[in-house]
């Protein structure tokens, strides 16, 4: 039933290098259901030759049998020489020294081109029955061809023929079926599906060929298809029976118990499974299974590491928990403590929180979330808290821990303070620990964070987490930053640039996200002091290691944003200015009763932006925000004395009337206090000078004024140009 339904399915590519190749042996290798018979047939329908077709089967391991066999098919082409039928008809024929001699000059002197074809070629066992395969494609005559099709690779000198380029070979990596001709296939069974729908298909079969047959037949008996290809998995019962008949049935016991508690490992090599499945021997066993008819790709050449074709391992680990439901939390278990031992924290956290190691899983979590946090893996960790489940995480201190120390990063306040308060109560019941002991340094740095008594508090809480916390723990990073915001925020300058400074260090190589934001509060310390060239350096380090790191779509990263605008809109970068302030904008709105310091912060910088970009209504819509958030922390006097700033500068837009003004021309506004040119103007914003002459003029007229000087002095006065002196990257060249 699959061959007919394949048959419909044109595989031209593969058509073409079987036409294009002139090598005397064509080897298809590959699993059941690949397509291999189907592809001969269609082969040899575009082609004159005749196509002899031998279906080998276990009595051809005897070499008599199979000479005999290959004479009978080609001797309806072209009568094979009758002298080797003479020396094969006695009664113990020497296959070697004269059969096979013979054989060679009958099929050298051959006149018409033939494709002999071997079939299930993985039946052939015995050494000298090779041997006749081996002699026959050594004597195959130009313009003829010998085809191999079987489930295995076959045990012939292939890696000579390799080496001298003898041979034409299709392995299961060929023979998958690309997209266009899964669609076809699915269309011959009276399917149209979306390409959304195609997409997940071609990606659960891998272009097996008769999985994606099995999944049509189950799709074309479901009225809800999207439903049911989101069930198509390899414990469908079209796919457990298919494999069961064609994979499972001539596997002995040992080699199906190894091959369904192995099926726990996304990969798979001799050492991982011998100390997980504990026994030994495991790398023959998968070099074996790999070349027999199964479906284990080697992922190296050197045959080190495998992994299972996606819907097998399904299929067998749904065999596992059928029949040895107790083993599979042991061999989680054991896959975790070996991938921890060799360094893979995603592969070691994964098995331990399948395995419903609560104790373990909390344990990595807490100590993985901070590379997986700081490095835009967020996403990561809510999915294995969400398959643990929220009643699972709130029995385990570091799991708790590890949901609020997520929640934060994605700026959920109310939930952080949730599984804070989740942690802690745990964390008090147990007795005194070396694990609880850190477990409480990190919950004292969560709730310095979110600082819900105000920023008085900040520094003394962080410092008191530092104390708890291992010297060379990446939360210290962390630490440095919350505390050199609370110094910052209370006007301990100099003290917090120090906490700030190491903390960027820091977060360098452990935590990115931190660095950024530690970059982006000594740029707001920086601006402070009217320091614009630290700042513009600070902000652009942090800039481009959010982008690098990934990570530009966490809330979190609003104030950074927000700082970016400041600067650029300060420096004449005015289309990278708003870009920041609009992403900047739309990530702190994501963020749900976060820290009050945190959100007015970011109003503030918000609002600075604003302004310089002309944009007084919306500053002063920022700034109100800024004020009502400032109400749940009113001990941050720093906050207070840039908010009043701010609102100096809005007014004094305000009154100017500047708020009119473009982008351009607010760019070209930044060009205005320095000797250039409008040629050279234009020259620098990439624009003819008709177009900066005009977009000058437009600042003239709405600044009120009817000179360069004039506007410039006018702008300064509304804050949109520094006093005195040009920013760096506008000054002359």
């Amino acid at each position: 039933m699959l061959a007919t339904t394949n048959r419909l399915v044109e595989r031209p590519r593969l058509l073409a290098r079987l036409e294009e190749s002139s090598a005397t042996l064509v080897l298809l290798h590959a699993p059941s259901g690949y397509g291999k018979s189907v592809l001969i047939e269609q082969w040899s329908e575009r082609d004159p030759r005749p196509y002899p077709t031998l279906i080998l089967g276990d009595a051809h391991n005897d070499p008599a049998m199979l000479i005999a066999s290959i004479i009978g098919a080609l001797d309806p082409i072209e009568k094979v020489a009758p002298d080797v039928g003479v020396a094969l008809a006695n009664l113990e024929p020497n296959i070697e020294n004269v059969v096979l001699p013979r054989l060679g000059s009958a099929l050298e002197g051959r006149q018409l081109p033939f494709v002999l074809v071997l079939d299930d070629f993985e039946r052939i066992k015995s050494a000298r029955a090779l041997d006749v395969v081996t002699a026959l494609a050594a004597h195959v005559p130009p313009g003829s061809q010998l085809v191999i099709a079987a489930r295995t690779e076959p045990e012939l000198p292939i890696g000579r023929l390799r080496a001298y380029r003898g041979i034409n070979e299709l392995g299961a990596r060929d023979l998958v079926m690309t997209k266009g001709e899964c669609d076809e296939l699915l269309r011959s069974l009276g399917l149209n599906v979306t390409p959304e729908q195609l997409d997940t298909l071609v990606r659960r079969t891998e272009g097996w060929p008769a999985a994606l047959y099995l999944a049509g037949l189950a799709l074309r008996d479901s009225p809800e298809r999207d439903e049911a290809i989101d069930r198509f998995a390899g414990d469908d019962r079209f796919v457990v029976d298919y494999i069961r008949e064609e994979f499972l049935e001539p596997v002995g016991r040992s080699q199906l118990d190894f091959l369904r508690r192995a099926s726990v490992l996304d990969r798979l090599s001799g050492d991982l499974c011998d100390s997980v499945l504990g026994r030994q021997g495991s790398a023959t066993q998968l070099r074996e299974l790999s070349r027999s008819n199964m479906l284990l790709t080697p992922l190296d050449r050197r045959d080190e590491w495998f992994r299972f074709h996606p819907l097998f391992r399904e299929m067998l680990r749904a065999e596992l928990r059928r029949s040895e439901p107790e083993q599979e939390a042991g061999l989680h278990r054991r896959a975790s403590e070996w991938w921890v031992e060799h360094g893979d924290w995603d592969r070691a956290i994964s098995h331990a929180v399948e395995g419903g190691a609560l104790d373990r899983a909390g344990e990595l979590l807490w100590m993985g979330i901070p590379e997986f946090t700081t490095r835009g893996r967020n996403a990561t960790v809510i999915g294995w808290l969400d398959h643990l489940g929220e009643q699972t995480v709130a029995t385990d201190a570091a799991l708790s821990l590890t949901a609020a120390y997520a929640q934060i990063t994605q700026g959920a306040g109310a939930k952080t303070e949730h599984w804070a308060s989740v942690a802690a109560a745990l964390i008090e019941k147990e007795p005194p620990s070396e694990k609880n002991t850190v477990l409480t340094g990190g919950l004292g740095l969560i709730e310095a964070a979110l600082a819900r008594g105000g920023v008085g508090a900040i520094a003394d809480r962080t410092a008191l987490a530092a104390e708890l916390l291992p010297g060379d723990s990446p939360w210290m990073s962390m630490c440095r930053l919350i505390e050199g915001v609370g110094l910052h925020l209370q006007g301990f300058r100099e003290k917090a640039r120090d906490k700030l400074t190491d903390g960027a260090r820091r977060g360098a190589v452990s935590a990115p996200n931190v660095q950024v934001l530690c970059l982006s509060q000594l740029a707001l310390l920086a601006i402070e002091e009217d320091d614009w060239t630290l700042a513009e350096m600070l902000a652009s380090q942090a800039r481009a290691q959010l982008d690098r790191s990934g990570i530009g779509d966490y809330p979190m990263m609003a104030l950074s944003m927000s700082v970016s605008a400041v600067v650029r809109s300060r420096t004449g970068r005015i289309k990278e200015a708003a870009a920041d302030l609009r992403q900047g904008q739309q990530l702190l709105e994501q963020l749900e009763d976060f820290a009050p310091w945190y959100e007015a912060e970011t109003w503030i910088a918000l609002a600075r932006a604003a302004v310089r970009l002309g944009d007084a209504p919306a500053a002063t819509k920022m700034l109100s925000e800024a004020a009502r958030v400032l109400k749940l922390t009113p001990d941050a006097i720093v906050l207070e004395t840039w908010i009043a700033d701010a609102e100096i500068a809005i007014a004094t837009v305000s009154a100017s009337g500047v708020h009119d003004l473009t982008p351009a021309e607010l760019r070209v506004l930044q060009y205005l206090p320095t000797h250039l040119s409008f040629p050279e103007i234009a020259g620098q914003v990439f624009v003819s000078p008709n177009t900066v002459k005009t977009q000058a003029q437009g600042v003239y007229r709405k600044l009120g004024v009817s000179s360069r000087r004039a506007a410039v002095e006018q702008a300064r006065a509304a804050g949109l140009l520094e006093p005195d002196r040009p920013s760096p990257d506008t000054a002359p060249r």
